[in-house]
Formats: C-alpha cells, structure tokens, sequence
C-alpha cells in the first residue's frame, strides 16, 4: 500500500524550479536515513523522463555495469549496452555524447556507495560537467545517506564538485503537525509521545502508524529483541562511525544526563581534550548538538541528544537489554515520565513556541543551578516571554506555584533590552487556564497545542 506523501512542499518545489531553468542542473539531496530522501525523488520524477538509478554497496566494476544497462536501456542504445566500459570516466563521456534536446533526469539514489567503493566516481563527473554536462539539459540529482561521507566527499570545499553542484538540500525531519498524519490510529497525546519518541522521520512514524497506541508500539519495537528499533540506532552508529564503543559511552553519558563536557568526559573515563572529536562529528552528523543560553555567557554550552531516537534508546533500550532478551521488559517497567517532560520542553521551544510566538527567537536560559525552560525574545517591541514546560497535568494552585517560581528565577536573568515581560505556562492539563489567562499570563496545554498543530 502506497502511504500518504505529507509535507515536503518546500523541498519539492525547490526541485521543480531547478528543472525550470536553462542548462545543466547538479543538485545534491543528502539526509539522514529513513528521512524520506528516496519518497521524494520518486515523487519528483513521477512525471519526468530519465533514469532513476539505486546504488548499492557493491564492487565498482558492478556499479558501473549497472548503471551503464540504466543509460543504455532508456535512450536505447544497443551499441551502449554491449562496450566494456571500465571506468566512471568512460561512462560518463559516453553519456555526454547522447544528445538532449529536451530535459531528462539523471538520478543516483545513495550516490555515497558508488563514492565510498570508488571515490574517483566524483573527479569523473567534474570533468564531464565542466566538459559537456553544465551546458546540456541534463538534470543531475544525487542523493545520500552516509552524512559523513556526503558532507566530506561531495559538499566540501575539497571535493571535485565544489563550486559545481547549482543547489544541496539537508532533508530535514517532519514537524509534528505533518508528522502526525502517519498515525492516524493514535489519540492525539499518544501521537505527541510517538513523535517524542522517535521523531519526525517518516519511515519510523510509519511503522507506529501499524499500532492503534502508543503503548502497543514500543512494546513490540522496542522492548522486543525482535522489534525494528532494537538494534536500530546501533546500525545507524555503524554506517558512520568506527569507534562505535566510544560514541556508545558519549551517548549514553548525555542521555542519563551528563550535558556538560567535563561530566561527560568523567562518564566515560576519558580525558575531556580527547572527547571533543567525538562531539564533533556527531554534532555535524545532527545526532547531538551544543546548547547556549539564550540570555547568558556563551562559554556556558550543554550538550543534548538532538535525534530523539538515540535519546529515547540509550534511556531505555541501552540500559535494559538483558530484561528485553529475556522478554521480561514492558512499557509498565520503566518511568517514561521524565523523559517526556524532557523532549516536551523541546518541542515547545522548537514547534509550538514558533507558532505562537512569531518573530521571537527561542530559546531556553540557566545559570548555576537555576533554568527556564522557554526564554523568547523579540527586538521589534522589546519584549520578552520567560515560559516553564511541564508535561503532566496541574491543579490551579500547582500552576501558580510554578509561575510564581518563574517570575522569581526571571528577576536573575538580564535581560535589560526587553523591559516589556509576560510570562507563560505549558503543560499536559492546566486547571483553572482562563482564570490564569485572565491575570496576563499565557497558558497552554494539550488543547491549544492540538489546536495549532491542526491549523497547521
């Protein structure tokens, strides 16, 4: 069954006006696996003309082969078919000889196999662009999932296609608002837990899409030796990295809640000057990020785990692998609470809070054992929003309480450029929300949030 196409408007039409313009187009679309990089393509070209072909992890020699029967078999061309052709750089010339007076495409699907088994793929095309390919009609996409190799290898300043490449697009995850689509079964809570779970990756909400709930799902893709995502994040690690017991301990450390380097580097028994590679390339990679206050010193960073499903994994899945190969493990077993709260907190800074809030930027403040969870702030009338996120549900006297607390962690925050404050409150049930409202302050919960995802 062929599922819903959702979102992905802007990167279509990214696509599409590319194909508009004159001459040759080389457009790299790279991503992290399962993000949808393929259901694009395949969307894009549904009714263009020329070869779509998917790479494998194979011999060159092969590669080259099969997609020499590719070209050869959409502009047929028998004599194509039957040379020895040995090199990307025979093919490639070959290709450029084939005239083209209209727009055709050609598509390399998981380009990073055809680099990382012959890397001289990538100086074969330059030559051939910059020879035959940039003033032709010929539509070159090349996408892939090996971030590391794609980053290193085709968008760097040192790769033979620097400076020739007319567009790149870093497919991005779904927000909640489209990503919600891909459960239809799920009450809207349990939607909202799903995508804090394992975020807006297409791939992953459709297979929560086959569970009527949210409980259901992980108990059979997580707390099962045989469910999808029980080795997922591993094989994930192993197609970028080598050291893989090292940025193991690195993730495990931050999801446990080490989020400072020298904690971490304590964690993992490491000196912190040798952790910082690490950090690094799985910062580049959009595993982990660094974190500054929005309003504070900017020597201040903390590190989280940026894709919610190594976060989820190295909570529960890492540190319960022995009850889950006993088949002992259920959703009743371990305490979701605090990492829901945790992800909540995230969501309403980066999702919920941009609806809301337009034309502030976001962002989150702490200093010496103080935090707020939601500080935004917006130049145009200097005014300021200091917000607490909490996931579960509070009576009107535990809401006041926490707004009481936040106007007083407020008065340590300098914030002297944004003299006009309001103050908010976020959370799964507020009691008594309009009287609140009332007072000035913003209150949200699960209700408005489910409003705005749904206007979109």
């Amino acid at each position: 069954m062929i599922r819903e196409f959702v979102d992905r408007e802007t990167e279509s039409a990214l696509l599409e006006e590319e194909w508009q313009k004159d001459g040759g187009r080389l457009i790299i679309l790279y991503g992290r696996r399962r993000i949808g990089k393929t259901r694009l393509i395949t969307e894009f070209v549904r009714d263009k003309k020329g070869i779509l072909h998917f790479a494998e992890d194979t011999a060159p020699q092969i590669q080259i082969r099969r997609l020499q029967e590719a070209i050869a078999q959409f502009f047929d061309d028998p004599l194509l078919a039957t040379l020895e052709i040995a090199t990307w750089d025979q093919l490639f010339t070959y290709l450029a000889r084939i005239p083209l007076p209209e727009r055709r495409y050609l598509v390399i699907d998981e380009f990073t196999y055809l680099i990382k088994n012959d890397p001289a793929v990538l100086s074969a095309l330059q030559k051939a662009w910059d020879t035959a390919f940039a003033g032709s009609n010929l539509y070159i996409l090349l996408s892939g999932s090996m971030l590391g190799l794609m980053t290193d290898s085709a968008l760097s300043y040192t790769s033979p296609l620097y400076g020739r490449r007319t567009r790149d697009m870093l497919l991005g995850p779904l927000r909640f608002a489209d990503a919600r689509k891909l459960l239809p079964w799920f009450s809207f809570r349990d939607a909202l837990k799903a995508h804090l779970t394992i975020g807006g990756i297409p791939e992953y909400l459709l297979k929560a899409g086959d569970y009527p709930d949210y409980r259901t799902f992980v108990e059979r893709e997580f707390f099962s030796r045989y469910g999808y995502f029980y080795r997922e994040p591993y094989f994930l690690l192993s197609q970028e990295f080598r050291e893989l017991k090292t940025y193991q301990a690195i993730l495990n450390a931050v999801a446990v809640g080490n989020t400072s380097a020298s904690s971490i580097a304590q964690f993992c028994g490491m000196d912190a000057r040798h952790l910082y590679p690490y950090l690094e390339a799985m910062t580049r990679l959009g595993i982990i990020e660094k974190e500054l206050p929005l309003l504070g010193s900017r020597r201040q960073g903390l590190y989280r785990i940026k894709d919610c499903i190594f976060d989820f994994w190295y909570n529960f899945v890492f540190s319960h692998r022995q009850e889950i190969e006993m088949e002992s493990l259920t959703g009743d077993a371990v305490d979701m609470n605090p990492y829901f709260g945790k992800q909540f907190e995230v969501f309403v800074r980066n999702e919920f809070a941009r609806s809301v809030l337009p034309g502030y930027t976001v962002g989150r403040w702490w200093y010496r054992g103080e935090e707020i969870d939601l500080v935004a702030a917006r130049e145009s009338d200097a005014s300021i929003v200091f917000g607490e996120c909490k996931w579960g549900s509070l009576t009107e006297r535990e809401g006041r309480g926490v707004l009481t607390r936040l106007m007083q962690k407020a008065g340590g925050v300098r914030h002297d450029r944004y003299p006009n404050e309001r103050f908010c409150l976020v959370a799964g049930s507020i009691e008594a929300k309009d009287r609140l409202r009332e007072e000035g302050f913003l209150i949200y919960d699960l209700e408005e949030i489910e409003a705005v995802c749904a206007a979109g």
